[in-house]
């Protein structure tokens, strides 16, 4: 789908954030050969053509009249692309492709919303705040929230038929020494959850109030878990076993005749792995992607757990706070946009902190044990109110780390990914842990 690019207004870093994060959404749309936008990949989510004028009635109806004082042109269609869906239940939308409106008068809405917002943007940028709400804190509001939807698009995409999708030329492979499957020790200390109010960096509601907990010395996976370890819990009976799931997890792989992972493919015997643009062979030292039913019944078999929240944190970031090792400089991983693809689990051995831990920034999001739920002195954003507080219902598990496609800024320490046990779509995999 086409849609018309308008120049920045300003030279303002925001600005300029927020014209790169919609270069990211508009290069996924346009993926989509432009009659299959009204398709839906994965059944619980809305049609594609939905979340390309959410995007920016997220924007116009965020900060129109809160902080730009814009009068509405379309409140027909501010309403209409206003909401996602996440479904609990078992419940799946209904509508049909009539009901939603033709692809040219939602491109020229997302063109309009962006003509007006930059125009008014850029006149109060740099002005001093006052009121109830800061135009700062918006934009970066809009901005993560338009960046996370550039992932969870990626893996609706991913769904899509390689015939209905334009793909880009191949990815050069990224080669990886040859890795032994082991288990690093972590020493009894703090984890450091969350982010202080009076710090700089922007956050979600629920990544406030920074907290530390003592963590009890563990044993932790170097890697993610790869597909080829997962090979031999699905070849082993795994998927058969009732002893290793969750009695939802058990009912959810009987009632949806699930026997693998999502994104793997078996013919003749041969199994495969479902790539953005193909399908190729299964590749054993990338990281598996599975639900987090699968990734506990996994840690079952093989007599360990998954993670606490607090565990992944003092794993992954517990060494720069005692050593005040690589503060400052981004962590060395498979994220940002630069690859459709995993890599190997081991590309990165720059990545590897003084703990040992390798590969926990991006490649794939990691599955803990922790439901999402609130820090101590949480509040919702008052702009924003059901943000996390919608999703602290003893459904969802926290995740951390990132994909290939996480923007660099997401990757933060502090920053918190949830989903349901039993959504299989998702770049999410996992490492376990011995107490």
């Amino acid at each position: 789908m086409h849609l018309a690019h308008t120049e920045r207004a300003g030279e303002h870093e925001l600005l300029r954030r927020l014209g790169d994060a919609r270069e990211q959404s508009d290069a996924l749309f346009a993926l989509v050969q432009p009659e299959f936008l009204y398709r839906r990949p994965i059944a619980e989510r809305h049609r594609i053509i939905f979340y390309v004028g959410h995007l920016e009635a997220f924007d116009w109806n965020l900060l129109s009249e809160r902080v730009l004082g814009l009068k509405t042109f379309s409140k027909e269609y501010d309403r209409l692309f206003a909401f996602g869906i996440d479904p609990v239940g078992g419940g799946l939308p209904t509508d049909a492709e009539s009901d939603w409106p033709q692809r040219e008068d939602v491109a020229r809405y997302v063109d309009l919303v962006r003509r007006e917002l930059d125009a008014a943007i850029d006149r109060r940028l740099g002005e001093r705040e006052t009121g109830e709400f800061s135009l700062t804190q918006l934009l970066h509001v809009a901005i993560e929230h338009r960046l996370m939807h550039a992932e969870t698009l990626a893996y609706m995409l991913h769904q899509l038929p390689h015939e209905q999708k334009v793909a880009p030329g191949p990815e050069a492979q990224r080669l990886a020494a040859a890795f032994v499957p082991g288990m690093v020790k972590i020493p009894s200390g703090d984890a450091v959850l969350g982010l202080r109010r009076d710090e700089s960096t922007f956050g979600w509601d629920n990544e406030y109030e920074q907290n530390t907990l003592r963590v009890p010395a563990f044993e932790i996976d170097k890697f993610k878990v790869t597909n080829g370890e997962f090979l031999k819990f699905a070849q082993s009976g795994g998927y058969q076993d009732r002893g290793c799931w969750s009695a939802a997890g058990w009912e959810w792989i009987q009632k949806n005749g699930i026997k693998h992972p999502g994104f793997w493919r078996e013919r003749e015997g041969i199994w495969y792995q479902r790539t953005m643009f193909d399908e190729v062979p299964l590749p054993l030292d990338w990281p598996v992607y599975v639900s987090q039913a699968e990734a506990n019944a996994y840690a079952c078999w093989a007599g360990k757990a998954l993670p606490t929240e607090a565990q992944w944190q003092r794993a992954a970031y517990g060494a720069v706070a005692e050593k005040d090792e690589g503060s400052g400089r981004p962590v060395a991983g498979n994220y940002d946009f630069r690859r459709w693809d995993p890599t190997p689990v081991s590309a990165h051995p720059e990545s590897e902190n003084s703990f040992g831990l390798a590969d926990f920034a991006g490649n794939g999001w990691e599955w803990t044990s922790t439901l999402f739920a609130a820090f101590p002195g949480f509040e919702p954003f008052s702009f924003y109110q059901g943000y996390s507080a919608n999703f602290f219902d003893n459904q969802h598990y926290v995740m951390k780390g990132g994909s290939m496609r996480t923007a660099a800024c997401l990757i933060r320490p502090s920053f918190r990914n949830w989903f349901q046990p039993h959504y299989p779509h998702v770049y999410a995999g996992f490492r376990c842990v011995k107490n």
